[in-house]
């Protein structure tokens, strides 16, 4: 699809209001600019948030959560249903726009899509399984429950590598639950937040419920920090850098709020000497080269054994020199371009930080030499406990460290700040076994046999550690979006106390 037949097809023009409070707002803030990573030419201009803007916003959403937590919740998961229906009807439209304005290939844009959809088809199921536990009282003619109830207005802040998706995994699941939703998008990514805003809101439109979903484009310094500080909204669910999330974190505790944070990530791959070294090579490509190297999950360090780490390398090396590099809505293009020029930057100071640390460059290492933010995905084989391998440099940048033993591999997993995404590939049941265990890997996410990134929905997704602990999408991650209260009822003629204390 060219840009006109995207446009066209989502109802964007090249001049956007970022601003959106149950009707959109002319917006009074700045005007932001919308880059094609692919060419560096602008796509539109995007009006962002002014604080006036926000305040009519978060009223908006504060007033519709008062009566949306009021239906019953099968009734809201039906919004939700038409909401998922809308999307599948846009979804090859939308995949392009993430592909133009984000750079992600055409297949992961769709896929991103279809992500939206799934958590959407999750939620209507969640609408009717809202479930709290009984408890056995131990007073006589007594019963104890806990309910959960919705919290209030949900800020949700996306980052430029997910400009879809990860709105969709907070915003389906917390309006299921009774919850309202503020969107602030990547000022990187606005165009997606606007076209899947205007969609959700011809969903919505004459229900009354128009301000369940809100939308304020801005900055951390305008919108991210008026978020963060504002008591009228009790969870902030924020995905971005760790140092984001050790701003926005505090913030949001000092008002006695909630967070979910989805933060850095550093994540790894352990290949043991028994592995299946076709699987290793095609998880390991597709974990550290796609989306170039821009997911939370990406791959980014590859631990391999001593007795098969020229083997592996062997194969990795010629793979990674045949991945087809350019325009990500081309057929064929395997690998798009770096969000900006700053991200090119960030790589080539990692490769020369490590190549001052003993790192030799295998394969890759260049910016190309074309229109866009093109760089080759590169291979470094550095030394264990090289500095530049403990921070997260957002690209295709694959370290690769020898190690001897199993023991050795998750010494080197875990010793780093960051806990999202793991794996391990071996045919031997006990170092699988090992890897899951309590002394094992540390991160949120546990994988054997498979790569680090490509989470379904079903699972709760987060890490530990400076990747921040919140989980989103999946299992009970519903209940961070709710309040629990704890209830006893008392059916008897007496008032016996707990733990049998006599009083008066």
């Amino acid at each position: 699809m060219t840009q006109q037949e995207i446009f066209e097809a989502l109802d964007l023009s090249t001049t956007e209001s970022g601003v959106f409070a149950g009707d959109w707002m002319q917006g009074s803030g700045e005007m932001v600019s919308v880059i094609n990573p692919a060419t560096n030419e602008a796509l539109a201009q995007v009006t962002m948030a002014s604080e006036e803007d926000w305040e009519k916003v978060v009223a908006n959403s504060v007033e519709t959560f008062e009566r949306w937590r009021m239906l019953p919740a099968p009734i809201r998961g039906d919004y939700i249903r038409q909401l998922g229906n809308a999307l599948r009807e846009k979804k090859e439209a939308l995949g392009a726009l993430v592909s133009l304005e984000m750079g992600k290939i055409h297949a992961e844009g769709e896929g991103e899509v279809q992500e939206m959809v799934d958590i959407c088809d999750f939620a209507v199921g969640l609408s009717r399984q809202l479930y709290g536990k009984t408890m056995v009282s131990e007073r006589p003619n007594h019963r104890m429950y806990e309910q959960w109830h919705p919290l209030g207005p949900v800020g949700v802040i996306s980052a430029f590598n997910f400009p879809v998706a990860v709105w969709s995994w907070n915003a389906a699941v917390a309006a299921a639950c009774g919850d309202t939703v503020i969107w602030k998008p990547s000022e990187n990514t606005p165009l997606t937040a606007i076209a899947v805003t205007k969609i959700a809101a011809r969903v919505m439109e004459g229900s009354g419920f128009e301000s369940v979903f809100s939308l304020a484009v801005g900055d951390g310094a305008g919108v991210g920090t008026w978020m963060s500080e504002d008591r009228r909204v009790p969870l902030v669910s924020a995905t971005g850098s760790t140092p984001m999330g050790k701003i926005l974190g505090p913030k949001v505790a000092a008002r006695m709020g909630r967070t979910v944070l989805e933060l850095g990530g550093n994540n790894a791959i352990i290949v043991m000497d028994d592995a299946d070294l076709e699987l290793v090579t095609r998880a390991v490509l597709f974990a550290a080269v796609g989306t170039a190297g821009q997911r939370c999950t990406s791959l980014r360090r590859l631990i391999v054994h001593t007795d098969i780490i020229d083997s592996v390398l062997d194969s990795l090396v010629p793979a990674y020199e045949q991945v087809p590099i350019g325009d990500p809505l081309e057929e064929g293009t395997l690998m798009g371009p770096l969000i900006n020029e700053a991200a090119v930057e960030s790589m080539m100071a990692a490769i020369r930080t490590a190549e001052d640390q003993g790192g030799k460059v295998l394969t890759g290492g260049k910016k190309l030499d074309r229109d866009g933010n093109y760089v080759e995905p590169t291979i470094i084989r550095i030394p264990a406990g090289a500095d530049v391998t403990a921070e997260e440099t957002f690209a295709p940048i694959l370290w690769v460290i020898e190690t001897d033993s199993l023991e050795e591999a998750i010494e080197i997993q875990n010793g780093v700040d960051q806990g999202l995404s793991s794996a391990i590939f071996t045919e031997s049941m006990r170092n699988a076994e090992h890897f899951l265990s309590h002394v094992g890997s540390d991160c949120g996410i546990a994988n054997v046999n498979i790569g680090t990134s490509g989470a379904e929905i079903g699972g709760a997704f987060g890490g530990e550690k400076d990747t921040g602990g919140g989980r989103e999408a999946g299992s009970d991650s519903w209940k961070a979006y709710m309040r629990r209260q704890t209830t006893t009822i008392n059916w008897g003629d007496d008032l016996p106390l707990a733990q049998g204390i006599e009083f008066g």
